[in-house]
């Protein structure tokens, strides 16, 4: 059956090869829906100021409850309607037809996850779209738990406007070098949401503090991976790249992390903080309070009381969201992919998932998909590329760096 949406085009051409009628349509139709879902967004509290406050104020006893924005719904039944009209099955090349029914089937978990918020079957949801916590996940966070050393963290010594200058002058020089790319650095007036990458766009709380060695690690994290390869996916014959093919968040935020690495700081708190992550993760599905998972975070993984509140938030959002968990687990696959001697720059031609690269390259081989446009800036420096050498070798809990590399 066909949705009703009308391709812009009979077909799509790149490199010689087309995409059929069916495909591209297909194609533009879940790119929409994924920005229409926006399910990040969605599962974003807007009250996080307030919490923290009553958090605190009771002597970290009782976490109040999230409140959030527009949900789905009233909307749900016609987005799934509209989605499983796509004409999927009459897609051609059956390469590209397997990427685009796993993205189809991805926006219906995801459609769920957001309908089920703060209902008894959000655990579950959370489970399909992002998997659980299993016991190897679980052995890696406590691995690195136990051994990266607990140290003072940097002191916060920037402010937001000061970041917001950096990220822009970030942003500014890939729209020098290439007139197409699209990034607006927003200043969040939302309190507590920190940094945040939604829709191509990069958010920064105006109430955000950092360390400024830690300030060009964070851009490279934010704009440096989520930016250029949603730039790098609308660049390419198939738009759901810039979206994220389905389960892509796993690879991206091992890249993210990754790129903090090679840009020169990524301290022994930040990976204890994504180990903690995934405690918080594992805890939240087993249905602990707010509270149990700060208590946890703070006596048992040091965690200093803003990050374990902050993580335990994350952790409890819509009702027990594993979703962090991947940071570590993708940071882990990433490492493992490398040391096999996998080549870095083509996991930037978009966004999507590890066990989706061998069909990427056979449609790199066909035309049908393109190599990158754009790189991050830290694969020009010879020390970020020296960098990338050595974590070819190294385990996941020697990946920090005690001050910053220049």
């Amino acid at each position: 059956m066909s949705s009703g949406v009308q391709p812009r085009e009979v077909s799509r051409k790149e490199g010689g090869t087309q995409l059929c009628a069916a495909a591209v349509e297909v194609d533009e139709a879940l790119a929409r829906m994924d920005r229409q879902v926006d399910w990040l967004t969605r599962l974003t509290p807007v009250n996080i100021d307030e919490i923290r406050e009553e958090f605190f104020a009771s002597g970290f006893r009782h976490m109040p409850d999230s409140t959030y924005g527009e949900g789905l719904v009233d909307d749900a039944p016609g987005l799934r309607k509209t989605l499983f009209d796509l004409p999927v099955r009459n897609i051609e090349n059956p390469l590209v037809e397997a990427l685009l029914l796993e993205k189809q089937r991805e926006l219906d978990r995801q459609i769920e996850l957001v309908r089920m918020r703060d209902c008894d079957g959000f655990i579950m949801a959370s489970i399909d779209l992002f998997g659980h916590v299993d016991e190897q996940l679980l052995d890696t966070a406590e691995t690195v738990l136990a051994r990266v050393p607990v140290v003072e963290r940097d002191k916060s010594d920037v402010d937001a406007d000061y970041f917001i200058d950096a990220a822009n002058h970030a942003v500014d020089g890939f729209k020098k070098r290439y007139p197409s790319f699209r990034c607006e650095v927003i200043k969040d007036d939302t309190p507590g949401t920190a940094l945040y990458t939604s829709m191509g766009n990069f958010h920064v709380a105006f109430d955000y503090r950092t360390a400024r060695a830690r300030v060009d690690p964070l851009i490279q994290h934010e704009v440096g991976t989520h930016v250029v390869t949603r730039h790098n996916g609308r660049c390419q014959p198939l738009h759901t790249l810039a979206g994220g093919l389905a389960d892509y968040d796993e690879l991206q935020e091992g890249i993210a992390v990754l790129a903090e690495y090679l840009s020169g700081y990524l301290p022994a708190p930040r990976l204890r903080v994504l180990a903690g992550r995934v405690i918080a993760a594992h805890m939240a599905v087993a249905r602990a309070s707010g509270s149990e998972i700060y208590a946890r975070l703070v006596e048992e993984c040091d965690l200093m009381p803003e990050m374990a509140f902050d993580t335990a938030l994350r952790a409890k959002r819509g009702g027990g969201l594993t979703k962090d968990a991947l940071y570590l687990k993708g940071l882990a696959e990433l490492l493992a992919y490398l040391r096999h001697d996998g080549d870095f720059e083509i996991l930037f031609l978009g966004k999507f998932a590890l066990k989706q690269l061998p069909i990427l390259k056979d449609l790199l081989e066909d035309g049908i998909v393109m190599p990158p446009r754009v790189l991050p800036n830290y694969l020009q420096d010879d020390g970020a590329r020296q960098r990338l050498d050595r974590v070819r070798t190294l385990t996941i809990e020697q990946l920090f760096q005690e001050k910053p590399e220049a």
